[in-house]
């Protein structure tokens, strides 16, 4: 896994049009890339690997469960993602048509996405597999929302967050 500097991820901000002042306007910090990854299955919507921290993926595992015994089942949809995938995310967006504004709204720049640090986590349910605001009318996401803090996930970006990211009931991210 490649690591970034500051002035790289900075180059390749400029090179995406994401404006210099993105971290300080946004209070989206730098993430860490992690450096040890262990595998909790394939994605259930496209069958990617999905691979979180040791300690992440323990954590994911022991809320699956819990969450399994209530009747509930927990499907994991993305966890790790490096910087070369975010970006690769947003050149597809502005290749569509989207405005580099725009995508900031639902995706964090390279550098600053949970996803780098494999702690990050899209969860999806039976019923929705797909990365959307609908996923908070879920039993799933209302059992999350009861219950993820007990095993150390919390909701990245609630309604109206401070980052300006747009609603992701999907999106958990693990903190030690």
């Amino acid at each position: 896994m490649p690591v970034y500097s500051r002035t790289q991820l900075r180059r390749l901000h400029r090179r995406l049009g994401i404006p210099a002042d993105y971290e300080a306007r946004r209070q989206i910090p730098w993430q860490r890339v992690a450096v040890r990854l262990v595998s909790i299955g394939r994605a259930a919507d496209d069958g990617r690997p999905v691979r979180l921290t040791p300690r992440a993926a323990t954590a994911w595992r022991a809320m699956q469960k819990a969450a399994a015994a209530d009747g509930i089942r927990l499907l994991p949809l993305s966890g790790y993602r490096s910087v070369a995938r975010q970006a690769a995310i947003i050149r597809a967006k502005l290749a569509a048509g989207k405005t580099v504004t725009a995508i900031l709204r639902l995706v964090a720049a390279p550098g600053h996405s949970e996803h780098h640090t494999g702690r990050a986590l899209d969860i999806g349910s039976p019923s929705n597999l797909r990365l959307e605001a609908g996923f908070a009318r879920t039993r799933e996401f209302r059992w999350l929302f009861a219950h993820a803090r007990k095993f150390g996930f919390r909701l990245s970006y609630p309604r109206k967050n401070r980052h300006g990211i747009g609603y992701e009931p999907w999106h958990w991210c693990w903190h030690h």
